[in-house]
């Protein structure tokens, strides 16, 4: 990962802040702030125009939706700088409103996932490069929501994996390492969801392909 990456931190407890704060100088980035509430966070973003956003959601003032909130704003108003929720509770609607109408440059990961250096620093790499880095519990929350005449019923095994990786902001190439299979596999069962599903090949970009993953799952 590259050393030049710059952070602004959001994260009220002192432990996990610290903590968090030492995952990611180990991988070389440089948290050029760390706030304990919402404001603060919002404050300093625009001051220093960090490279990626992590905030927990619930913060001071109000210890609600704070970070949440903090972190829409700061897609809305800059759009360039990459943002990681980090929640304590499985949640898939705080996920969907993060996301909004664009996916890229988001991350959504439950906070006890980020014990696992790895997990944290993949997903500011990805969000950073302009994907998306969803948590696979909340990925698979959406996946079991009960419908009627499920489309979801027609797809195989294989299928629901990919479907799954290409719900939490994985490329092709990525699913096909995950999954220890080709590329072209990748793409053929990628054809196979989007016909089952009724959705249009979303080829144009990355983060439209999660988009309509996405808000296929939320239906």
């Amino acid at each position: 990962m590259s050393s030049s990456l710059r952070a602004v931190l959001g994260e009220d407890q002192t432990i996990a802040r610290e903590g968090i704060m030492t995952i990611l100088g180990r991988a070389g980035i440089t948290v050029v702030a760390a706030v304990d509430n919402a404001v603060e966070l919002v404050r300093v973003t625009e001051e220093q125009q960090p490279d990626v956003v992590i905030t927990d959601i619930r913060m001071p003032p109000k210890l609600e939706a704070d970070g949440l909130l903090a972190a829409q704003e700061i897609r809305a108003a800059r759009p360039e700088t990459a943002v990681i929720v980090l929640s304590q509770f499985l949640d898939a609607s705080y996920a969907l409103d993060l996301v909004g109408e664009d996916p890229s440059g988001v991350g959504y990961l439950l906070k006890e996932k980020v014990a696992s250096p790895q997990v944290l620093t993949d997903a500011v790499e990805r969000v950073v490069a302009g994907g998306s880095a969803l948590d696979p519990d909340v990925i698979s929350t959406l996946l079991g929501r009960k419908r009627r005449n499920d489309p979801l019923a027609a797809l195989t095994p294989r299928e629901r994996d990919v479907l799954a990786l290409m719900a939490e902001g994985h490329s092709n190439t990525g699913i096909a390492g995950k999954l220890f299979v080709t590329v072209p596999a990748v793409e053929r069962h990628v054809t196979g969801i989007f016909t089952k599903l009724g959705l249009a090949q979303a080829t144009s970009s990355q983060h439209r392909r999660v988009l309509a993953v996405l808000r296929y799952l939320k239906q």
